[in-house]
Parts: structure tokens; C-alpha cells; sequence
């Protein structure tokens, strides 16, 4: 097979008609913008004339040979002397509330008598058989709290429920509750005080 030389290979007429569109449409290879340098080199060349002239004025306001300062005449008040043992007259008190409070009755609200609130309860099981609600009360004995036993008797029999408290207030319940949720006893309910 023999090779080719494209590289110095002549157009064919479709290719030179391709080449000739793109002289075309390609831009004319410009010169150096003559002009633009021109007009920057004018923009730099004022912009440092008008800083110069700036600073050449600023010097000038600061001499006191081109600028005259106006002659200003120091009017002196005459001074009265004072005696420097006398003292102004005591001011006078706008305050009345010294005397109002001399005066004054404090009123306390006592609130009348509060109902005492009735304690609660936590019970944790109610059994048919007292040996159920003993177990119970054994297993709430390892949890550190102490729990009673107490024979109700009610409409379909006797019960044995398993109580602990009184509590003052429903949070300490709660919190002993908790403490049982941790144990593995979640049935217990926090009911008010039914008595001994």
C-alpha cells in the first residue's frame, strides 16, 4: 500500500471552494489599535495632571502667604468674683414619698383556709389469692420501695391489691413509677387516696 502526502497535497475544487468561504467569513487580521493607545495614554497623562493639581492646591490653602486668615478679635467677658466661702442656697425636695411611707399601712391578702389535698395512690395489681399479691409485693421490695397488701372486699368477691403510698403530691408517685417501668412492673395506676 502506498502512502499519501496530505499534508502537501493540493485542494480539490470542493475543498478550495470550503476554503475560500472561510477567507471569507474569517475577520481581516487588524493592526495595533493606534487609536486606543492614543486615548489612554490621554486618560492617564489628565488623570495624573488633575491629581497633581489637587495636591498643588492643597499646599497652597496651607501657606499663609497666598491666603489671608481673617483677623477675629477675642471679646473678653468681665468676670465677676465670687466669695469662695459662699455656697448656693440648699435646694428645695420635690420628693413626697419619705412622708408617704411614714405613713403609709401595708394590707397582706391572707388567703383563707386551703382545702388539705387528698394524698395519692399507686396500685400495682389486684389478685384473687393473697400468695399472687405477696409475690408482687416481693418484687417491688427488690426495686427499694415498699408496697402493702390489702383485702378488699368488693362485689364479685375478695381482691388483694398491691399498693404503694401515700404520696403528698402525683409527681413523687410518678417518679416511683418510673422506677417500677424500669423494673419490668408497667401495669401500676396512680389513683387518689382510698384510706387505710
Amino acid at each position: 500500500m502506498t502512502s499519501r502526502d496530505y499534508a502537501n497535497r493540493k485542494p480539490t475544487k470542493k475543498g478550495q471552494a470550503k476554503s475560500s468561504r472561510r477567507k471569507s467569513q474569517a475577520p481581516a487580521p487588524k493592526g495595533f489599535p493606534l487609536i486606543k493607545l492614543l486615548v489612554i495614554t490621554a486618560l492617564t497623562v489628565g488623570f495624573a495632571y488633575f491629581l497633581w493639581s489637587i495636591n498643588g492646591s492643597a499646599d497652597n490653602t496651607d501657606s499663609p502667604a497666598t491666603t489671608e486668615a481673617p483677623v477675629t478679635e477675642k471679646v473678653v467677658k468681665p468676670t465677676v468674683k465670687k466669695d469662695p466661702k459662699a455656697l448656693p442656697p440648699k435646694p428645695k425636695e420635690e420628693w413626697t414619698y419619705q412622708q408617704e411611707l411614714e405613713n403609709k399601712q401595708v394590707e397582706v391578702d391572707v388567703p383563707q383556709e386551703v382545702k388539705p389535698t387528698r394524698p395519692y395512690q399507686m396500685q400495682c395489681g389486684s389478685f384473687r389469692k393473697e400468695s399472687q399479691a405477696e409475690q408482687m409485693k416481693a418484687v417491688i421490695a427488690f426495686q427499694g420501695l415498699e408496697a402493702q397488701v390489702r383485702k378488699v372486699k368488693g362485689q364479685s368477691g375478695i381482691w388483694y391489691k398491691v399498693v404503694l403510698g401515700p404520696y403528698e403530691r402525683k409527681r413523687a408517685a410518678e417518679k416511683h413509677r418510673h422506677v417500677l417501668q424500669r423494673g419490668g412492673l408497667n401495669g401500676c395506676q396512680i389513683w387518689f387516696w382510698e384510706g387505710s
